[in-house]
């Protein structure tokens, strides 16, 4: 097995997750490398692999087959204390009876961490995520916001070279998740720390991610960027799943149109000579700066739904309504072409 160069902080080699000897493996011998000091986002849908790829790494779930390094050592069945990460949880799992100082301090206190040492350290945590001054409060007198802090610090006090998150935004209100997207990333930048944070929403992998991940059924479909995750998606599935893309079926073979780069017109505006699609607008919303489109249209392989996104002020100037008839197209440069 050739050796991980120095700038990957993990990888994961042929790795391969099955719970029953003769089930569909829930992950498939997968191929990563993940850079030191990235932020790493696996994407997928409920299934897709994405949890127990993390719970791997971390050494809360065993190996099938295949391995895990980290810095170029190979923690495949190493405990999980050993590995040199550390895991922040959805439910932030922290101990209802302990104040947030004891919280953070408490793996000190279990590798035989004197008192003092281990509340000096946990207080200088607790003030680095803006916490320090509600030490003394307990899990039930904190905000959800004000526990991921508590939880963040908890995982940061074992000095780890990794950290992985699972699906720590989702138990939040959306305002609160949008805030602490930023903080997470603020913390990410400032620790210099590698982030592997597992999540089913495309926004927050677009908002927070240096390397996206999309899987889908055990396996990678992609790696990249998140500009070159949604602007040149390598599979049909990644096109529909990262959501704002129409796929269409030309003669020429099957392509992603971006639905804010779908060109509109009122059907018989002088517009039908070009090339695209006739279609029935079939649901309007407006949605402040923007107003999104839903259609039925037929391209070459038949009737399908697509939408368009336009900007509000366009749509003021020329509106559209349900039921109305209309003409879809794009330029060619807007056109990304898919595997058949």
């Amino acid at each position: 097995m050739d050796v991980a160069p120095a700038s990957a902080a993990v990888e994961l080699v042929a790795l391969t997750k099955r719970y029953a000897h003769d089930g569909a493996p829930a992950v498939d011998g997968i191929d990563l490398r993940i850079s030191s000091g990235s932020f790493c986002c696996l994407l997928g849908p409920s299934g897709c692999g994405k949890s127990t790829t993390l719970r791997m790494i971390a050494g809360h779930e065993s190996v099938t087959t295949g391995d895990i390094l980290l810095e170029n050592r190979n923690i495949t069945t190493l405990p999980a204390a050993a590995r040199g990460t550390a895991m922040m949880f959805q439910s932030f799992a922290l101990f209802p009876h302990l104040s947030a100082l004891d919280n953070v301090a408490f793996s000190l206190k279990m590798k035989g961490v004197a008192k003092a040492d281990r509340h000096r350290r946990a207080q200088d945590l607790l003030e680095r995520v803006a916490m320090g001054h509600l030490v003394r409060r307990k899990p039930g007198e904190l905000s959800g916001g004000q526990q991921q802090r508590v939880a963040l610090a908890r995982a940061l006090i074992t000095q780890p070279r990794v950290l992985l998150l699972d699906e720590p935004l989702s138990a939040l209100d959306p305002f609160l998740r949008i805030q602490m997207r930023a903080e997470l990333r603020r913390w990410q930048k400032e620790l210099g720390l590698t982030f592997i944070h597992v999540t089913h929403s495309q926004e927050e992998a677009m908002a927070l991610a240096d390397t996206v991940v999309v899987m889908n059924q055990g396996r990678i479909e992609q790696v990249g960027t998140p500009h070159q995750v949604y602007n040149a998606p390598a599979t049909e599935f990644i096109a529909r799943f990262m959501g704002g893309h129409n796929v269409i079926d030309t003669e020429a073979g099957k392509v992603a149109v971006r639905n804010d780069h779908m060109l509109i017109a009122p059907s018989g505006a002088g517009t039908d000579a070009l090339p695209g699609l006739a279609g029935t607008v079939t649901d309007v919303e407006y949605q402040g700066t923007y107003v999104l489109l839903g259609l039925r249209a037929r391209d070459a392989a038949g009737i399908k739904d697509v939408s368009v996104m336009l900007p509000e002020a366009r749509f003021a100037d020329q509106p559209y309504s349900t039921g109305e008839a209309v003409h879809l197209s794009w330029a060619a440069g807007s056109a990304h072409a898919l595997p058949a």
